[in-house]
């Protein structure tokens, strides 16, 4: 089937990777590494982590609920600094900005598909808006209510782009996410470095992105 729609992850994708931000996090305060990512998948849909991407939960709500979920797992953070680190590392990656505008000169359709969550600083707002206006369809887990990898969220994004999931190519940076993809028919790239995730695009897709 031809694909026409092409669906990007941002933190990891578009903008340079949260995980790395926490990795940092991380070894600054002494907590084994991946520390962090055990508590979130450990204390699955009901932990704090996942209410605050479903819009469940504003970040000055999560962050004592967080530091909660933390130390019944053996670890004292600050959650506070964690999440500044992570915001100071949100910064638009060039070649993936290119890209999106390339694959949408050629007529194909554009989405965003993040796991995130509701913020009032205005630098963040500013960056939205202005990430927005890339893509057809721009679907953010603390506005629908469901988070990556619900499948309902990517159906969400396929009604968005008027597509169906086999004519979409998704592009995240965690292989869960791609799975739950890959399992409703999109073809899935596993984002590590952007110029490693655009080569395989270019492949699937047959232009050039540059």
């Amino acid at each position: 089937m031809q694909h026409t729609a092409v669906i990007f992850d941002l933190g990891g994708v578009v903008l340079d990777s949260p995980l790395h931000a926490i990795a940092r996090f991380e070894r600054a305060a002494g907590i084994p590494a991946g520390f962090i990512n055990r508590v979130v998948m450990t204390t699955g849909p009901s932990g704090a982590w996942s209410r605050l991407e479903r819009g469940e939960l504003r970040v000055e709500d999560w962050i004592p609920a967080f530091e909660s979920d933390c130390a019944e797992a053996g670890e004292v953070i600050s959650a506070a600094r964690m999440m500044e680190e992570i915001r100071t590392a949100s910064e638009p990656r060039p070649r993936m900005l290119a890209a999106i505008r390339a694959i949408r000169g050629r007529g194909l359709r554009v989405g965003a598909l993040t796991n995130n969550w509701l913020s009032e600083e205005p630098s963040a707002n500013r960056l939205g808006l202005e990430l927005r206006a890339l893509f057809d369809a721009f679907v953010e887990s603390a506005l629908v209510g469901l988070r990556k990898p619900d499948p309902r969220i990517y159906e969400h994004v396929c009604r968005e782009l008027g597509v169906q999931a086999a004519e979409s190519v998704f592009l995240d940076d965690i292989g869960a996410n791609l799975k739950t993809a890959r399992a409703l028919g999109m073809h899935t790239i596993k984002v590590d470095t952007p110029e490693q995730a655009l080569a395989e695009l270019e492949s699937v897709l047959g232009f050039s992105l540059a």
